[in-house]
């Protein structure tokens, strides 16, 4: 937290986001992990987190954005190995963090990756499949 204390930080949760079941401890690690991330690559700009339900898909979809420099399209899928660093000057660390990321986020039966955010930046995205009973038709949403 008080790493972010300088940074504008913007949550959007839609209102129909159900309840979800999941690990909130290690769910918790995932976004510490990202805005570890964050603060580490992006050291300025806001961070904008937000949540919505994809009815077609039946999927929870969370966001954390930056604007930072981004990460090259060819490195994407490369971030979330075990001990990759794109950065090598940037500060300490193992290179375990996206890879924990992508290991919790696959527990619950989701994905996670990264795009470029318009306007420059990074996108990271996760996806986790609802239950049926979480949905509430489309139509019927506020």
């Amino acid at each position: 937290r008080p790493a972010l204390r300088a940074r504008v930080v913007r949550v959007a949760v839609d209102e129909d986001v159900p309840p979800v079941s999941i690990d909130p401890v290690l769910m918790e690690q995932v976004f510490v992990n990202l805005l570890e991330n964050v603060i580490k690559y992006a050291p300025e700009g806001e961070i904008d987190i937000a949540a919505h339900v994809n009815h077609a898909a039946r999927t929870l979809e969370l966001e954390v954005a930056d604007r930072g420099p981004g990460i090259p399209a060819g490195e994407r899928e490369q971030v979330f190995e075990k001990f990759i660093r794109l950065h090598r000057e940037s500060p300490p660390g193992a290179g375990l963090g996206l890879a924990i990321c992508r290991g919790i986020v696959a527990s619950h039966g989701g994905r996670i990756w990264v795009t470029q955010r318009p306007g420059g930046g990074a996108l990271f995205r996760i996806s986790l499949p609802l239950s049926a009973d979480a949905l509430v038709p489309e139509d019927e949403c506020p």
